[in-house]
């Protein structure tokens, strides 16, 4: 009788599906942190802060508070690589996955790479939050203890 615990099984459905729910909470969650970076410095919403790199820059209130936004977002990823993913060695995969779509998204909103430093600081930064808190916290939850025997010891 072999162990079915943990078994890998190639699932292409299952990783499909769960690139494509991380890429829905990145982009998800982004929108909701930027609408309400927007509500503080009474901005308009635009895909220009999502995917335009200028927009990102430390000389500019709307540029930090959209950082900021990327960074909160970086967060609540983790916690949705925890709730979905939940396995730690795939938390670095599906990372970088989520981030180099957002890097061709951008590359094909801008028309080139983006070229300012603050954009690639700002999404290394997140793209370390992220791997490392999700991987800490799915860490968490697999080495927590499985009970064994939960009926009382009876005396023999």
């Amino acid at each position: 009788m072999a162990s079915h615990f943990r078994s890998y099984i190639w699932d292409p459905v299952l990783i499909i599906s769960q690139i494509v729910l991380m890429q829905c909470i990145y982009y998800s969650f982004l929108g909701l942190w930027l609408a309400g970076v927007d509500g503080l410095v009474q901005m308009n919403r635009s895909l220009d802060q999502i995917f335009s790199y200028e927009v990102l820059g430390f000389s500019t209130t709307l540029g930090c508070l959209s950082m900021m936004a990327f960074i909160l977002n970086s967060l609540t990823c983790a916690l949705g690589l925890w709730f979905f993913i939940r396995r730690g060695k795939q938390c670095l995969d599906f990372t970088v996955t989520v981030h180099f779509f957002h890097m061709i998204g951008c590359w094909i909103y801008n028309a080139h790479l983006p070229a300012a430093l603050s954009w690639w600081l700002v999404n290394v930064a997140c793209m370390a939050l992220m791997a490392v808190i999700g991987e800490y916290l799915c860490m968490r939850t697999e080495l927590r203890a499985i009970p064994v025997n939960t009926a009382p010891k009876s005396n023999l």
